[in-house]
């Protein structure tokens, strides 16, 4: 019998073979540990919501294959969501696309987008998804890192300038970010906006946090720049918003001839999905500011609960103006490997987090920082906070 030597693994996606996520899942049930890595909620979404995906289930709307661009009614509440809230005319036509989830946006985005060669602009820590996708698509990842400053991580704008060569095809943002919680200022995205036109660049940018930010912090779509609605795709998911994460339903706003570019390469991954659940966040888009305002001073409270929980004991935090997550410097505590500390800290204990190398190209970077999710229940947050305190004692 022959024995195959060429490995079975496509090499592009040798360097993805396993994540640190289900190492560290697995870790926590083992250990009976809570589980601050993975970032998803531990309570679901609005009733009324969760009925209306019963109601579209009921009534067989979605049982069978829904449109491949997506219900009607969710387009067109996608639609009404982007222009009430920022000001941005799609049609919900030919310029809006709906996902399964963020995750499926992104791929076929970049697979549509990408061709091998073609290098693609990344803000580091990132979320796993891109490497990954990019690499899939043939396309070389160049990654601009956010680095810690003044309690926050921030963009270097000569950097990501400086970035910018011949191969360049796509800037790829995500704000609010994930894992470090910036939310990039008006003023951080027109000089972005602007090295895009320059540079004849497109950008994708992964806009799932929109909803979730903190104080003072104001989530501004880049597509609402000048000369960026023809060249932006926008990405948007509901999983996130209204903590029904299983549902996987997520969308693309962009020009024609963008949006026509991406749903040739998702038709092929899924072809369509969540039929059900699409009737269902269409109700969910609707849903009255008030619901939005109390989802954002419920996770800022439970923000702030683990942030101080965490500084008590002993972390260095980068309290986060966006997202689910906190980061936080392990340095005050003795350690340098986030990947040690993190195996480790199960039992010394009972909490798991993930360490931010995993999001970085340039692992050094990263090696120091440690993320935790924050959109549990606030006795689960509570009692991760008291464990916590015994690396203090």
């Amino acid at each position: 019998m022959a024995v195959m030597t060429r490995p079975l693994l496509n090499r592009r996606l040798a360097e993805f073979e396993t994540t640190i996520f289900a190492e560290m899942s697995a870790l926590a049930a083992r250990t009976g540990s809570i589980n601050l890595g993975q970032g998803f909620p531990d309570t679901d979404g609005p009733e009324e919501i969760r009925e209306a995906a019963v109601r579209a289930l009921r009534d067989g709307r979605g049982n069978q294959y829904p449109p491949g661009p997506g219900v009607p009614e969710l387009r067109s509440a996608i639609a009404d969501h982007q222009r009430e809230r920022y000001g941005l005319e799609y049609d919900p036509e030919t310029e809006v696309l709906v996902t399964a989830g963020a995750t499926e946006a992104i791929a076929a985005a970049l697979l549509a987008l990408v061709e091998p060669g073609d290098e693609v602009i990344a803000l580091e820590p990132y979320y796993d998804s891109y490497a990954a996708c990019v690499a899939m698509a043939g396309g070389t990842r160049v990654p601009v890192t956010l680095r810690p400053h003044e309690g926050a991580y921030v963009l270097d704008l000569d950097e990501l300038r400086a970035a910018v060569t011949d191969r360049t095809r796509l800037i790829l943002l995500n704000t609010p970010h994930n894992p470090t919680g910036t939310v990039l200022t008006r003023a951080e995205l027109t000089a972005i906006a602007e090295l895009a036109v320059e540079r004849d660049l497109l950008v994708v940018t992964d806009e799932v946090y929109e909803h979730l930010v903190f104080d003072d912090a104001a989530h501004v779509p880049i597509a609402t720049l000048p000369g960026m609605r023809e060249r932006t795709v926008t990405i948007g998911s509901s999983g996130k918003t209204f903590s029904f994460t299983g549902w996987k339903v997520g969308w693309v706003t962009a020009s024609p001839a963008l949006t026509s570019a991406v749903r040739s390469a998702k038709q092929f991954l899924t072809y369509v999905s969540a039929g059900p659940f699409q009737y269902a966040i269409a109700e969910a888009l609707r849903l009255p500011a008030a619901y939005f305002d109390d989802l954002r001073a419920d996770l800022q409270a439970k923000r702030d609960l683990l942030s101080e929980g965490l500084a008590r004991a002993g972390f260095a935090v980068y309290r986060p103006a966006g997202t689910y997550f906190v980061t936080t410097d392990i340095r005050p505590l003795g350690a340098e490997d986030g990947f040690a500390f993190c195996r480790s800290l199960p039992e010394r204990a009972g909490v798991v987090a993930i360490p931010n190398a995993v999001f970085y190209d340039h692992r050094k970077a990263g090696a120091p920082f440690v993320r935790f999710a924050f959109c549990k229940k606030t006795e689960v947050l509570e009692e991760a906070v008291s464990r916590l305190g015994r690396l203090a004692r």
